[in-house]
């Protein structure tokens, strides 16, 4: 009996989360919501072939064609937003921005600023040691990080 007690308030609460319309993964923010189909400001920072930043035509590079391309998907603008790294995990920190692309590794000190995706590339340093590659977004926002990391899953990114 005390397994179907067990087995019982599970689905209930399950019936009654659902009735409830929590959605997960969700942004407390609406980031996924509020960039689809609208614009998405991006912090870039030049960093190498990752991303590359010139005479005014836009940033170049891995990273931006990647975002470029997740933009396309969800129907959204960009917005670039340059400047330096830590200025830039600043702006995310406090809503200004929804995404970061600086050519970031999984070894970023960034974690208390943003959301550091999964890895979407490795690569090798000068050293031999193997660099994953991955991007910033806003603390918290979950189903934005995770519409992004599955978009970066199914690339193959070219290096």
């Amino acid at each position: 009996m005390g397994r179907g007690v067990v087995v019982l308030f599970a689905v209930l609460s399950a019936v009654m989360l659902a009735g409830c319309g929590i959605s997960i993964p969700a942004d407390p923010e609406g980031t996924l919501d509020r960039v689809s189909g609208g614009t998405m400001r991006v912090g870039v920072s030049e960093n190498g072939r990752w991303v590359e930043l010139d005479d005014g035509t836009g940033p170049r590079g891995v990273e931006p064609d990647l975002v470029r391309e997740y933009a396309d998907r969800i129907d959204a603008e960009v917005e670039w937003v340059e400047g330096a790294e830590h200025e830039l995990m600043d702006q995310l920190k406090h809503g200004q921005l929804d995404l970061v692309i600086a050519g970031l590794s999984d070894k970023t000190p960034w974690h208390s600023h943003g959301s550091i995706t999964k890895p979407y590339a490795e690569t090798r340093d000068e050293r031999g040691e193997t660099v994953k590659h991955v991007m910033a977004a806003p603390l918290g926002e979950n189903a934005f990080v995770f519409s992004v990391e599955q978009f970066l899953l199914t690339k193959k990114v070219a290096l």
